[in-house]
Order: structure tokens, then C-alpha cells, then sequence
């Protein structure tokens, strides 16, 4: 019996005592987090699939995990050899998680169980209703299986607070939660809870180490218009934490005290963001409102959280940090291609590559992490969208095909997130054709101009138009926002083909990442970090520009890597296609050849010269 079975008949033995038809694991933590600490990867216990996006189902009889195009492949490979079906999302015929629920139950039992710790105020609430529907099936939310069966379980992380100095960040604390009281009156609430990790960091200035590759810290901010608490362990505050935290007018309390922060509130309304607060939380705030007999008692105000979309707009100083770390980021890069190119492939494999670039990442300055696990992708694993490289999939590289490189880092002033597609020998018509579809979708997002105030689905078409003549297409956004030494994904702005309603608006970073996967043969994607910008139309006609149209907006690129050239067939580019590249590569080079050595110099000069047409 491998451990997965076992798990599964330890939980289902539960699940009988308990009396419940179904549990659900889903992939987060009690604050909504994408990546999680080690304490709270329960789906992946359960599953075996370890991928940022997934939940898992188990009834008495049956098991199955949701995941989204990322992870097809990968999830595919992990959850062999278990009783797991793969539910691929958003694909025709696959079942909802209620509607499978509904189906596999062939018992009278009709309570399905999730907990309500890591799962999100309108994920619980839809799932009631749909679970409803599936013949009365109701959810209890009260109950974590994995405290009696995950014996060696991590335990929640402790790891030291530090304070982010003002250097980098631009704004004091005080002054952002000044701003955020604003944005709460303006709402007609008078506090609100903060459960989002990497909102709680931005606004208070501070840094942790409790999630891989995140700098976050496990924690609850409580805001109202007179205190603002911070629920932590309070092992985790160094003296200068706690001194510097009490200039900024924020008390300390428990991590597990929040609860009781919330029974205590003692003003009018709270705004609570039902996509960030889990329902346990939410459930506590919301029984006081219903059951207070007293007038005073709380109300709750249901809206987005303000300071996800306060974070995603850069000050100066964070633009400047970027700027700054992403010229290190593309030195790096620059000595990492000229190695690789200098290199005999076949004396390398996946995972030492991954070694290399991050070594020569930590010699930068500022350096603290790398920003996600990189994915360091050879010929066929290239089409595995998010393929991470393991001991036991680790594969020597050979002088041939693509070398799908996407990686990035986490500096005191910046986080970083690139990726190229490098050819390490012969390519065949076909992929150097693909090659140059991917780099055509790129440059279209990075030429686009278009109204402030537009949603990044509105711009996810440009990517694709060219791609989908061919009847080629990927299904992961076009682009996420980036955070300042902070999540390597920071919404809710995107480009993506699904609605996203968050406006477009100077000052926000995204990236550019279209790409092409073709199973069992090769991937390709071109990834730039870019910042979005005012643009001032040309007035050849000498009419004067107005505003009678809005603001408008343009994509400045911030990542300084060369695009590997050999494989675009040139003549597949437009003319201003072509003289975006040779511009973009004029500015790469600019910007890097004084930080190099000549050799190095020599080297991008190269891999920066004039592509031209025949």
C-alpha cells in the first residue's frame, strides 16, 4: 500500500466516525494564499499533486482533483498510480465539485465536509448553495480531518518579522493606514479585517520568511478609526519590530486572538472581503451582527478589500527599486546565457541549470530568494506549463530542441519574473515557426496603447490573434501584476481571457508571458516584466491633443534580457514588429553593457545586434 492509499483509508475511517459523505481540500491557507506554508498543503497530502492550484475531493468510495491548464500534464503524472481522477477545469464534460459530489454519493449520509479555516467566505457560501441543489446535501465547516491523520504535520510557522525600510518602500505605514481609513469611509465602514499576507506586509512595512519564495508573515491586521491591531505570534517580533511597530500606532496581540479582536470590535460597521477572509472568521463577525441585541452591535459591509488595488499602484521610489532590480536581475540573466551558450549542453541537465542561474542570482546585490521555483524546462517538459524540475524527473540536456527558462527573484527593491526559450542546438521549421508566433504575441502586448481604466481582458485578444489563425492557444492569463519584494503574483489585476473587471491604471506592473505548448514534443513562452505608463498620441496634423478622449496608457518594458534570436523566422514579422525587437535590444544592451565585462560586452553585443529582413 503506497502512503497515499493509506491516507485515504486513514481519512475515510474518519469521515465514517464523523458521519460525512465527502471532504474537500482546497489549496489554501486561512489568509487565501496562492503559496502556502507547509502546515496548510493538505490538498497535497491528501493527493500527492503539488501544484499552486487544485482541490481535492474524497468520498467513501471515490477521490478526484480540479486543477487548471497549468497543471494538466503535471497533474496527470503525480496523481497516477492513485485512485485520483483529474478533473481538468474549465474543459467540456467536466463536472462541477458539487455535481461530481452529487453523483458519486451512494449512501444516506448527505453532510460533505470542508474547513472553514482555508476556505474563503464566497467559496463556502457557493458551495452551500450548489451542494443544495445536488439533492439536498448540506456542508459542514467546523471540522479538520487532516489534525487526526497528518501525524508528523509542520506546525505553523514562527519565523522572524523584519521591518522594510523606508529606503525601499516609499511610504510610511501610518500614512498607508491613513489612506485606508479614507478608502473604508468612502464605503461607509469604520474598520476592517486584513487577512491577505502580502496586503497585511505592504501596508505595514514589515517582511517574513513563512512562505517559500513569499516574504510574508503569518498574520491578521484589524483596522478600525481609532486602532489598528496586529494578530501574530509574538515570538516572531524582534524589540526593534515591536518598538517600531508601536511608533506606527499598531498593537500587538495572538495570532489565535483574532477572533476574539473581532467579538470585541466595537464599532458600527466592518468591511470584510468575502474572496480574503476565511469563513470561520467571517461566520464569527457575522453571528454577532445577527444574534446582537444591542443597537451598537456590528454590521457588515461585504466589498473588496482597498488595499489590493492601493499595492498594486507603484510610488516612485518602489518604480525606481524595480528598476533598480531588474538591471542586477538582467546582469545575471546576461552571464547565465553567455555560460550556457559557452557550455557543453549534454554535461548539464535541468536541476543544475536551475543551480546555476540562481548562484549567479545571489551574487547580485540586494539579493534575498529566488520569487517562485524555477522552471528550468527541456524539450517535452517544456509543454508541462508549470514543470519544476525534481531528482526524480531531472533530465540531461542535449543539442537539440528548447529550453524553456522561467524563473525570477525576490531583491530588497524588487521582484522579478522572466522567462526565454533558448534553442541548444538544431530547430526544425516548425518550431522555429511556433518560436516566432509566441514572440509576435508578445510584442503586440508590449506595443499596445489603449484607455485608462480598461480591464486587462480587453487587451488578452492582441496576444492571440496570431496564434489563433493557426488554430493554436493556451488557456493561462497573458499576465499578472507583480509586487514589490512581495508576491511574484499580485492581482486582481490581469491579462487574461477570462473577465477580470480591475482597471488598467499607470503606475501597475505586469508581466507579458503568451505561450505555445505541444505535449510530448516541446513549449515555448517569452516572458518580460513590464510597467504601465501615460502615453501622449503624436499630433502630426498639429490639431493639439486633448483629453476629450481620457488618459491614455502604454507598456514600458523593466526586464533587460535579450530574446534569443536564432530561432525567429524574420520574415514572419511585421516591419514594426521588427523595429520593436531592435529597439528593445538597443535598450537592453544600453542599459547592461556598462555593468559587464568585455567579454561579456562582446557577447551581448551579439545576442543584441540588428535582426534585418532579406
Amino acid at each position: 500500500m503506497n502512503k497515499i492509499e493509506q491516507r485515504l483509508r486513514d481519512l475515510r475511517e474518519v469521515m465514517r466516525r464523523e458521519h460525512l459523505a465527502a471532504f474537500i481540500f482546497p489549496s489554501t491557507d486561512p489568509h487565501q494564499s496562492e503559496y502556502v506554508a507547509d502546515h496548510w498543503k493538505g490538498r497535497e497530502f491528501i493527493s500527492g499533486f503539488n501544484g499552486s492550484a487544485g482541490t481535492a475531493v474524497v468520498t467513501l468510495n471515490s477521490a478526484a482533483l480540479w486543477t487548471d491548464s497549468r497543471y494538466f500534464l503535471a497533474a496527470e503524472e503525480q496523481l497516477s498510480g492513485t485512485e485520483f481522477q483529474l478533473m481538468k477545469l474549465k474543459m467540456p464534460g467536466t463536472p462541477t465539485i458539487a455535481q461530481w459530489i452529487g453523483q458519486e454519493i451512494h449512501s444516506s449520509l448527505t453532510e460533505v465536509g470542508i474547513d472553514g479555516w482555508c476556505c474563503s467566505a464566497n467559496t463556502v457560501k457557493e458551495l452551500i448553495a450548489e451542494l443544495r441543489q445536488e439533492g439536498g446535501l448540506t456542508l459542514r465547516t467546523n471540522f479538520d480531518p487532516l489534525s487526526q491523520i497528518w501525524h508528523d504535520r509542520p506546525l505553523i510557522p514562527h519565523n522572524p518579522v523584519e521591518i522594510y525600510p523606508m529606503q525601499y518602500a516609499g511610504e510610511a505605514a501610518h500614512d498607508k493606514i491613513a489612506r485606508i481609513r479614507k478608502a473604508l469611509r468612502e464605503k461607509h465602514a469604520d474598520g476592517m479585517l486584513m487577512a491577505a499576507l502580502d496586503d497585511i506586509a505592504w501596508t505595514l512595512n514589515l517582511r517574513g520568511t513563512d512562505v517559500h519564495c513569499n516574504p510574508v508573515f503569518v498574520s491578521y491586521l484589524l483596522i478600525s478609526s481609532k486602532d489598528v491591531t496586529l494578530y501574530v505570534n509574538k515570538d516572531k517580533l524582534t524589540p526593534q519590530v515591536i518598538a517600531y511597530l508601536q511608533a506606527e500606532g499598531v498593537k500587538v496581540s495572538g495570532y489565535e486572538e483574532v477572533q476574539r479582536g473581532l467579538k470585541d470590535y466595537f464599532e458600527y460597521n466592518i468591511l470584510l472581503d468575502p474572496d480574503e477572509v476565511n469563513y470561520r472568521l467571517y461566520h464569527v463577525v457575522r453571528s454577532k451582527e445577527l444574534w446582537s441585541k444591542d443597537a451598537a452591535g456590528s454590521h457588515v459591509i461585504e466589498a473588496e478589500s482597498p488595499v489590493k488595488r492601493m499595492k498594486t499602484v507603484k510610488n516612485t521610489t518602489e518604480i525606481a527599486g524595480f528598476k533598480s532590480a531588474m538591471l542586477h536581475d538582467g546582469i545575471a540573466m546576461v552571464k547565465f546565457l553567455k555560460w550556457l551558450d559557452e557550455s557543453d549542453v549534454t554535461k548539464e541537465t535541468e536541476l543544475t541549470i536551475d543551480h546555476q542561474l540562481t548562484s549567479l542570482r545571489a551574487q547580485q546585490p540586494l539579493y534575498r530568494d529566488i520569487s517562485f521555483d524555477t522552471i528550468a524546462a527541456y524539450g517535452e517538459h517544456g509543454a508541462i506549463v508549470h514543470y519544476e524540475p525534481t531528482p526524480d524527473t531531472d533530465i540531461p540536456l542535449k543539442p537539440e530542441s528548447f529550453l524553456l527558462l522561467d524563473s525570477g527573484a525576490q531583491y530588497m527593491n524588487g521582484t522579478t519574473d522572466i522567462t526565454r526559450t533558448i534553442p541548444l542546438g538544431p530547430l526544425t521549421d516548425y518550431e522555429k515557426h511556433v518560436y516566432t508566433l509566441v514572440l509576435k504575441a508578445h510584442i503586440q502586448i508590449e506595443m499596445a496603447k489603449f484607455p485608462s481604466g480598461i480591464s486587462g481582458t480587453q487587451l488578452d485578444v492582441l496576444a492571440k490573434q496570431a496564434l489563433w489563425r493557426e488554430g493554436l492557444h493556451y488557456m493561462h492569463g497573458t499576465g499578472h501584476g507583480v509586487g514589490t519584494y512581495l508576491n511574484v503574483h499580485e492581482g486582481p489585476h490581469q491579462i487574461r481571457m477570462e473577465w477580470k473587471p480591475a482597471p488598467l491604471v499607470a503606475g501597475m506592473t505586469v508581466t507579458d508571458e503568451p505561450g505555445i505548448y505541444l505535449a510530448g514534443r516541446f513549449g515555448v513562452r517569452i516572458e518580460n516584466t513590464l510597467l504601465i505608463v501615460p502615453y501622449t498620441p503624436e499630433d502630426p496634423y498639429g490639431q493639439g491633443m486633448t483629453d476629450e478622449f481620457g488618459k491614455f496608457l502604454q507598456f514600458e518594458s523593466l526586464t533587460l534580457c535579450p530574446i534569443d534570436k536564432r530561432p525567429i523566422i524574420v520574415e514572419e514579422l511585421t516591419t514594426e514588429e521588427l523595429a520593436w525587437l531592435n529597439n528593445y535590444h538597443q535598450m537592453v544592451f544600453d542599459y547592461l553593457s556598462p555593468h559587464l565585462q568585455p567579454d561579456e560586452v562582446a557577447w551581448l553585443r551579439n545576442a543584441c545586434s540588428l535582426l534585418r529582413k532579406q
